[in-house]
């Protein structure tokens, strides 16, 4: 699970959890374990789990990572790669002992979504993405081998 703390709370998402711009272009610094990394320009970012790199992650680019890793992966969302603005323009994954904050132009409003859930009445000074001390376990009903789920639910039928 990934853990985001947006300065005035603690969220929890399972799958991934975004910071966006719907109007305008994003302005974010971007550092890892308290480094700088980037600053980022383009629609967001999505940072998500191992179970959440099948959704928006993936559509946004990013690879499909196996439930048993423990780490985060961060994709950018429609970032601008000019003369002007570089950035990484690659998924990257966290180790579990690190952790992303993003800190983004303050005055402009964004919208944060964890999950299902969104909001976007806050402001947003800064908010760091980590891997969450609690786990949740699935019930197994009918048990699939994870691959096999990725190639059913994404390629297709087998020959």
């Amino acid at each position: 699970m990934t853990y985001a703390d947006d300065s005035t709370g603690h969220y929890v998402a399972l799958n991934e959890a975004t910071l966006k711009r719907v109007t305008g272009t994003m302005k974010t610094d971007v550092l890892i374990s308290d480094n700088f990394f980037e600053s980022f320009r383009g629609d967001g970012l999505c940072i998500s789990t191992p179970t959440g790199s099948t959704g928006y992650a993936k559509s946004a680019g990013g690879a499909v990572l196996h439930p048993r890793l423990e780490a985060l992966q961060m994709t950018e969302i429609a970032s601008i790669n000019n003369r002007v603005y570089r950035t990484l323009s690659s998924p990257i994954i966290i180790a579990p002992d690190e952790w992303v904050t993003l800190k983004p132009v303050p005055g402009i409003n964004y919208t944060m979504t964890v999950d299902q859930f969104s909001m976007s009445d806050r402001p947003v000074k800064a908010i760091t993405y980590r891997i969450a001390s609690d786990r949740i376990y699935f019930a197994k009903y009918k048990h699939m081998h994870f691959w096999d789920r990725v190639e059913d639910a994404f390629i297709g039928a087998k020959k």
